[in-house]
């Protein structure tokens, strides 16, 4: 029987589905009721607020250390994803590591600047709002990338991503990447 390791702390599987779920209910109440809308935006930015904390002191597989790496290492990687030779990683591997930055960076835009857009100094004001639908539009093809990502991966490396995102666990294998 395979080993394995529990890769995604309950913390960041919370964090992740609380972000899946809000930010759906806010893209399929963008025409109201705002209650709804506005509700939903609210607790995407204390996610992402909280998930920035614990990509700063969580666990490892949490950190933002372990799977951010530099334009060189990231660019080798896809280097090898062309020639299907890349490692497998435990944890994010180095183009997943800047999709979470981007989904994380795009997804507070959207709801800081849905948020702003609400106050009585941005009310009404065209660019804000401008602003704050360039952000959900980026955040949903940063989702349609995550998501085409994580199946390529899994079916890549014969494994269900999205499995491990709810129970946390991944089978370990000789020569894994952190």
């Amino acid at each position: 029987m395979a080993e394995t390791k529990t890769v995604w702390d309950p913390f960041v599987r919370l964090l992740h589905w609380s972000l899946v779920a809000g930010v759906a209910v806010a893209w399929l109440t963008e025409d109201g009721p705002d209650i709804l809308h506005d509700g939903a935006g609210y607790p995407v930015i204390i996610a992402v607020g909280l998930r920035l904390a614990w990509g700063l002191f969580g666990p490892d597989h949490a950190r933002f250390t372990t799977f951010i790496r530099g334009p060189s290492v990231t660019l080798d990687y896809a280097n090898a994803i062309r020639k299907g030779t890349e490692p497998r990683h435990l944890g994010h591997n180095p183009l997943g590591g800047w999709m979470i930055l981007a989904l994380l960076g795009s997804a507070d835009a959207a709801g800081i600047t849905g948020w702003l857009y609400t106050t009585d100094l941005f009310w009404g004001v065209e660019w804000m709002e401008e602003l704050h639908e360039f952000s959900a539009q980026l955040l949903l093809v940063c989702i349609v990338l995550h998501v085409a990502g994580v199946v390529f991966t899994s079916v890549r490396q014969h494994e269900n991503l999205a499995a491990a995102m709810v129970h946390g666990e991944k089978e370990t294998r000789p020569g894994d990447q952190p």
